[in-house]
C-alpha cells in the first residue's frame, strides 16, 4: 500500500462546509472544533477556549505557511465563525486563544439544511496527532459546568466588541494608555449611539499627527480614559500649518485701457521753464 495514502488519521471536513466559507477555513476550523473537546482546552466563562501561536498551528498544519494560517484565521474571524481573545496573566504574553461560534456556526449549518455541521471531530481519538505546543499557561480556569447561564450570541459580540476596541487602543498615542477599563466603557456607549469605529480611528490617527505636528510633551497628551471619555473623536486637530502660500490676488487690466491709464501713479515730469521767482515762499 502507498504511503501517500490514508494509513494515518485524517483531517475529515464536510465538502458542503467548505464550500460555503472556504476549504482552508473548514479545515481550520474543524480542527480547532477538535481540540476544543479535548483536555487541552480551557474553560472560561461557560465557553472553552484554546490557545496557540501561529508557528504550533503551523505544526499542525505543516503544508500551509504562516502567511496562509494567517490569512485563514483572519476570514474565519471576520466571518464571525471563531472568536478571539487574550486571558493571558502576564502582559507580555500576545498569545491568542480561540474558540468556535457555534451558534453562529449553526446559522450556517441552516443554511446548508443541515442538523449539524461538528458533530463529529476531525479525529477519532487524540492519538497521532501532535499535541499544541502552547506558551506558559497563565489562564485562570474555572471549574467544568453543566450549566451554561449565557447567551452565545451575546457572548460573541461580547468577544467580539472587545477585539475591536483592543484593535484601536493599540493606536492610541503610547505612553498615555491609562484607564483602559473606563475607555472602554466610553466605546461601548459611543457604538450603542452608533459612532463607527472608522470615526473613532480617524479621531486617533488626526490627534497623533496634532502632537507629532505641535510637538507636545508626553505629559500634555490626554489620557486614553479621558480621550474616549470626552469623546474627542469629534474635535478638530491642527495638522497643518494653515499659513498660505498662495499668490495675492492681482486686477487683469484690459489692453484699451492701458494707454488710458498708463501715467496713473506717475510724479509729472518737473519744467525746465519754472519760474522759480515766482513761488510765493
Amino acid at each position: 500500500m502507498s504511503k501517500l495514502l490514508i494509513d494515518d488519521y485524517p483531517i475529515q471536513v464536510l465538502p458542503k462546509l467548505a464550500k460555503e466559507i472556504g476549504l482552508n477555513e473548514a479545515i481550520f476550523l474543524q480542527q480547532l472544533h477538535y481540540w476544543l473537546n479535548s483536555k487541552s482546552a480551557k474553560k472560561i466563562n461557560d465557553r472553552k477556549w484554546i490557545y496557540n501561536t501561529y508557528e504550533d498551528w503551523n505544526k499542525q498544519f505543516p503544508f500551509w505557511s504562516i502567511a496562509t494560517i494567517k490569512r485563514t484565521i483572519t476570514s474565519l474571524a471576520k466571518k464571525e465563525l471563531i472568536m478571539k481573545g487574550n486571558f493571558n496573566r502576564a502582559g507580555f504574553d500576545k498569545t491568542v486563544w480561540y474558540s468556535v461560534n457555534y451558534d453562529f456556526l449553526e446559522e450556517v449549518s441552516q443554511r446548508l439544511g443541515q442538523n449539524d455541521l461538528t458533530s463529529g471531530s476531525n479525529c477519532t481519538n487524540g492519538e497521532g496527532q501532535n499535541e499544541p505546543t502552547n506558551t506558559i499557561d497563565y489562564s485562570e480556569t474555572s471549574s467544568e459546568t453543566t450549566n451554561n447561564n449565557k447567551s452565545p450570541s451575546k457572548e460573541a459580540a461580547k468577544v467580539s466588541l472587545k477585539n475591536r476596541f483592543d484593535e484601536l487602543w493599540d493606536q492610541y498615542p503610547t505612553g498615555r494608555k491609562q484607564g483602559k477599563d473606563k475607555a472602554f466603557n466610553s466605546y461601548k456607549k459611543a457604538i450603542k449611539d452608533g459612532v463607527e469605529d472608522s470615526t473613532i480611528l480617524n479621531g486617533i490617527n488626526a490627534y497623533k499627527k496634532q502632537i507629532n505636528f505641535q510637538k507636545t510633551d508626553i505629559q500634555f497628551i490626554k489620557q486614553g480614559s479621558t480621550w474616549f471619555n470626552g469623546k474627542c473623536w469629534n474635535d478638530e486637530y491642527i495638522t497643518t500649518n494653515n499659513i498660505s502660500n498662495a499668490k495675492p490676488d492681482y486686477v487683469v487690466v484690459p489692453p484699451e485701457w492701458r494707454e488710458m491709464y498708463e501715467d496713473v501713479g506717475k510724479m509729472p515730469e518737473p519744467k525746465e521753464d519754472y519760474d522759480l521767482d515766482s513761488l510765493p515762499f
